[in-house]
């Protein structure tokens, strides 16, 4: 299977113009898709959030509208399987960062929108900015998972932050990409597979142990568009399935989160599937490429990155199959609707990519890590 087979289904999804659509040569043999890029927020009312790329380009994407007072211990259940001074989730509607893991329980902060609208930030505790939900540092500059967080004086020195950032401090996200697969393909049937695939083969991840067969009311969907990413955390892959403006969607989980205390509806209801480690293998929580450094909520309409390949590429987005047919879009679907999505028998995740194919004559291949 070459890399054209792999992503035009991707390519006509999204309504890519053909001329890009005709690209037919594999990524980079490191497995890298994406670019690396930091984002840096100065810490003080009115401060810049700016975004450079490795060529040194620079970007303002935002204004700091206000500052966090405290941070929030203990923060949701899945934030101490992250990486302490680390992106824990990256999502339409906030940027949780983890602090420390302190008795079990993950400390973070966050970042938002001006929306404000994510429960998990906690009150007091997050950076609130003039950015809009689902756009740049939310959107199409949006950090994967696991991406490092590092804190500086205003002299410039760094620190580890243990509680709320000093006014006049900075802190920047180093969006540092992981080796990830063209996509992940999962079987919606007890014992389906989990399966991501690369250029050289394929990895089984894991099993689906319950299956997904209706669509729920998740917060933050509203701000995302049908059959994308909503957000990603150690313990969530949280798809939507209502067009911008709506609230619709399902969330995928690993089985040690369906055992969490706040998830145990999970196993009555029908919009989370749960999926599990291959026999004798490590947990799914925190792991790549599925609950850490690869999916992110990507452009939104109408945003652009550096170049067209770069502004589709950089954009996840999630196909179906109904009762073993064609791949096609997402059935766009609002509010809780617990059959819904009951006549679909495999779900597709693409990753997003920015890395043209064969640029500085990179060797035509892609290896499992």
């Amino acid at each position: 299977m070459n890399f054209l087979t792999m992503i035009l289904p991707l390519f006509l999804a999204a309504d890519l113009p053909p001329a890009l659509a005709s690209a037919a040569a594999l990524p980079p043999s490191t497995g890298i898709l994406d670019g690396s890029f930091t984002i840096t927020v100065e810490l003080t009312p009115g401060g810049a959030i700016t975004v450079r790329r490795e060529d040194g380009q620079k970007t303002v994407l935002g204004r700091v509208k206000d500052l966090p007072i405290n941070s929030r211990w203990p923060s949701f259940t899945a934030s101490a399987w992250g990486r302490e001074q680390g992106v824990v989730a990256s999502a339409v509607n906030a940027i949780h960062i983890l602090l420390s893991v302190e008795k079990g329980k993950g400390r973070t902060i966050s970042l938002l929108p001006e929306e404000t609208i994510a429960p998990a930030a906690g009150p007091g505790a997050a950076i609130v900015t003039d950015i809009k939900a689902g756009r740049a540092v939310f959107g199409a500059w949006a950090p994967p998972v696991g991406s490092r967080v590092v804190f500086e004086r205003s002299d410039g020195g760094p620190y580890l932050a243990k509680d709320a950032p000093r006014k006049g401090d900075v802190m920047k996200i180093m969006a540092d990409p992981l080796p990830c697969p063209y996509f992940v393909e999962l079987e919606n049937r007890p014992g389906g597979r989990v399966t991501a695939w690369y250029g050289d083969g394929v990895r089984v991840l894991g099993r689906v142990i319950r299956p997904l067969g209706g669509t729920g009311r998740f917060d933050g969907t509203i701000f995302q568009d049908t059959g994308r990413i909503r957000a990603n955390h150690p313990g969530v892959i949280d798809v939507c399935t209502s067009p911008e403006g709506l609230v619709g969607g399902f969330q995928i989980i690993p089985l040690e989160h369906a055992f969490s205390r706040e998830m145990l509806g999970a196993w009555k209801m029908t919009q989370w599937m749960i999926i599990g480690p291959e026999m004798g293998k490590v947990d799914l929580k925190g792991t790549g490429p599925l609950f850490s450094g690869g999916l992110l909520p990507g452009p939104a309409r109408g945003e652009v990155l550096w170049d067209l390949w770069s502004s589709y590429g950089r954009k996840p987005l999630v196909l179906a199959r109904s009762k073993g047919g064609p791949w096609g879009k997402m059935p766009a679907l609002s509010g809780r609707q617990d059959h819904a999505l009951e006549g679909i028998t495999h779900l597709r995740i693409y990753y997003p990519f920015t890395m043209e194919p064969l640029r500085d004559g990179a060797d035509p291949s892609h290896r499992l890590p």
